[in-house]
């Protein structure tokens, strides 16, 4: 009896998760039968044609073309998209990742439709309500089926939610699945800068370079934090060179705030958005990584290279805690002392969380087989 579990992504980030997760789907003897669904919430084309063959995804079976919007008008414009496709495809189950608005309006429309919600990636916790992405993960929580985490603690918040503990399993990052599978085609910096027109003279005799990505609205959006933030990363570049791959909409509010100039000059280099091997290859040879992403605090601590978030709080205190992360906020001295102490001790070293070993697809695809044994089967629409 096959079962078919329906996968959503909607976001380069999700990408990276539901890799590693369809692989084991459809491995093994008995394989599930897997739909895939791009929302369209963030979709450039050409980025994600490239990271469909760079990591070995499969077409999706749907695309809903939603688009960018407003937190409200794209959440809404999903599930009035998505209502119709449940109908028609008839799963037994959806399987959600991370905390993007695809991920809890497609896990609203399912559950109301009494379709069983997998939310991958669950439990993580920055307690500030002011994040659009704390609120989607709180209330995909709330509402799935089956809760696979990927640390431990993430088990001990939900359970302060009341949240049934037979619900939840512990099954390590499949952002570090992709990460290992990956790592040996990850593309050499040199070939990245000469793809993009830029010799790449201050690497010469193995310079050291920072990395750095911005993208979050509450550091982009508001132009007194975005000028203090390039201030800042200004003056790391007087001790070390730094690569900036630029988000578009970092991009835009740059050049619509007027700081471009506050950059000119400075030993900084602006890439456009890089694709996964290229960005991995800048990451495993970078000196540090400053950054307000979540996936890049987790992928810098399994390879090992101290990040500084630019955040004033994480929902990865494990990367804290045990890996390469150090969180300063916003506060130039904060980010000049963290920037000084790398490049003096050479930074946290850390080390690997538990079951971040490349294997938690496995583990969930043996837990969901074991899970949908015990669950009668939908009939046909």
């Amino acid at each position: 009896m096959t079962r078919k579990i329906l996968c959503v992504v909607g976001a380069r980030p999700n990408l990276m998760k539901i890799a590693p997760i369809v692989a084991a789907l459809q491995a093994g003897p008995a394989p599930f039968e897997v739909c895939l669904l791009h929302t369209g919430q963030h979709y450039d084309t050409a980025m994600n044609d490239q990271f469909f063959a760079v990591l070995g995804i499969p077409r999706p079976n749907i695309n809903l073309e939603v688009g960018s919007a407003s937190h409200a008008v794209q959440t809404s414009e999903i599930m009035r998209r998505f209502e119709p496709v449940l109908e028609q495809e008839n799963p037994d189950a959806i399987l959600v990742v991370g905390d993007v608005n695809s991920t809890i309006a497609c896990a609203l429309v399912a559950v109301k439709k009494g379709i069983k919600v997998i939310h991958v990636e669950a439990g993580l916790r920055s307690y500030d309500r002011a994040m659009p992405e704390e609120i989607n993960r709180v209330l995909t929580d709330q509402i799935s089926d089956i809760l696979f985490t990927t640390e431990r603690d993430a088990e001990e918040n939900l359970r302060r939610e009341g949240i049934d503990g037979e619900r939840v399993h512990f099954v390590g990052n499949v952002m570090i699945d992709t990460l290992k599978s990956q790592l040996p085609h990850a593309t050499p910096v040199a070939e990245t800068l000469r793809q993009a027109g830029i010799s790449g003279e201050f690497l010469e005799g193995g310079k050291a370079y920072a990395i750095l990505t911005l993208h979050r609205p509450s550091n982009v959006d508001d132009v007194a934090v975005l000028r203090t933030l390039l201030r800042a990363i200004v003056d790391v570049s007087q001790f070390l060179p730094v690569i900036f791959p630029v988000h578009p909409r970092t991009r835009s509010r740059i050049e619509d705030f007027g700081l471009m100039e506050l950059l000119i000059g400075a030993s900084i280099t602006l890439l456009p958005p890089q694709g996964y091997l290229e960005m991995l290859g800048l990451m495993k040879d970078a000196r540090m990584v400053l950054t307000d992403s979540g996936g890049i605090q987790e992928e810098t601590t399994a390879l090992g290279i101290p990040c500084i978030t630019l955040r004033e709080n994480t929902e990865r205190p494990i990367t804290v805690n045990e890996g390469t992360n150090t969180v300063v906020g916003t506060d130039p001295k904060k980010i000049h002392a963290a920037v000084t102490e790398i490049l003096h001790t050479g930074g946290k070293t850390g080390k690997s969380p538990e079951f971040w070993d490349g294997k938690a697809a496995q583990r969930i695809a043996k837990i969901l087989h074991e899970w949908l044994d015990q669950i009668p089967q939908r009939k046909v629409a």
